[in-house]
C-alpha cells in the first residue's frame, strides 16, 4: 500500500492475503466500534455518538465480504488511530485496497 494514499477510502477486507476469510465474524464490528470515538469536529460527547460508527471508519459488506471502510481524513485528524487500523489490517495479514466507494446508480425502469 502507498504510503500517502491519493484515494480518499481504505477499505480493509475480512480476507487474508492467502484467501482464507478473517474471524471472528464481527471483526469489522468491533474495529469500527473501538473507532466510534474518532469523528469529524472530535470526540465531542453529543447525545447518541457513543452508539454510532465514526463516518471515518465503517464497517459494511462488498461483493459478501465484510469490510471496513476507513476514510483517509482520518490520517490527517488523528494518525495513532489511523495507524490502529492500518496496524490491525498489516498484523492479521488482511487485504487492504486503496479506493472510494460510489453510491449506487438509480433504478432504471
Amino acid at each position: 500500500m502507498a504510503e500517502t494514499p491519493t484515494a480518499k477510502q481504505v477499505f480493509i477486507q475480512g480476507v487474508t492475503r492467502g484467501g482464507r476469510t478473517f474471524r471472528p465474524s464481527d471483526w469489522a464490528e468491533r474495529l469500527a466500534g473501538v473507532m466510534s470515538q474518532f469523528r469529524p469536529g472530535g470526540g465531542s460527547a453529543r447525545i447518541g455518538s457513543h452508539i454510532a460508527y465514526s463516518p471515518w471508519c465503517v464497517p459494511t459488506v462488498v461483493n459478501g465480504v465484510k469490510v471496513v471502510i476507513v476514510h483517509t481524513d482520518l490520517r490527517e485528524a488523528e494518525p495513532m488511530a489511523w495507524d490502529f487500523c492500518m496496524n490491525f489490517a498489516k498484523d492479521n495479514d488482511l487485504q487492504v485496497v486503496e479506493g472510494c466507494l460510489l453510491p449506487d446508480s438509480p433504478a432504471k425502469g
